[in-house]
């Protein structure tokens, strides 16, 4: 899998030139990556290995947020760090005018009303991951949800 590579690759010349915090977040990277390859019990697809990030991601942004209410900025700071080198592994973020257009895309035309969150959702993350594109899902459930609210009024 060529994401596991890139780790290995990074995580090197990160020991090499002796920058801990960065060695440190790759090999948490690689551990995942591997624990999940582990559960699955075969290689995993890029795709597979992108969803493991993004969980990573979304776990410090809630320490992020915990460290923040605590007082505790550096702790905080250094989570956004880990972010950083994480999402720089993952594809480019869509904007905000790209996902409405994928939004419309995947949708127009369909039978989807307001009960079918669900399937519609599906289509629309399909449409963005053949894009190349990530999505951040709580955006995308909320673009989702009112473009469904319009088809019905």
């Amino acid at each position: 899998m060529e994401l596991t590579k890139r780790v290995d690759q990074e995580m090197i010349a990160a020991m090499k030139a002796h920058d801990g915090e960065r060695t440190s977040t790759l090999r948490m990277m690689k551990s995942a990556l591997k624990n999940r390859q582990i559960e699955k019990r075969d290689v995993l697809t890029e795709a597979e290995g992108q969803q493991v990030l993004n969980t990573m991601i979304n776990q410090r942004k809630d320490s992020i947020e915990q460290f923040t209410k605590g007082n505790r900025p550096e702790l905080a700071a250094k989570e956004a760090r880990e972010i950083v080198l994480i999402e720089s592994f993952m594809p480019k973020g869509a904007s905000d005018e790209d996902l409405k257009r994928l939004v419309e895309e995947a949708l127009a035309g369909s039978s989807f009303g307001p009960r079918d969150m669900g399937p519609a959702m599906k289509a629309v993350q399909a449409r963005v991951q053949a894009a190349g594109l990530r999505a951040d899902g709580r955006t995308l459930s909320e673009m989702v949800k009112a473009r469904l609210g319009q088809a019905q009024g």
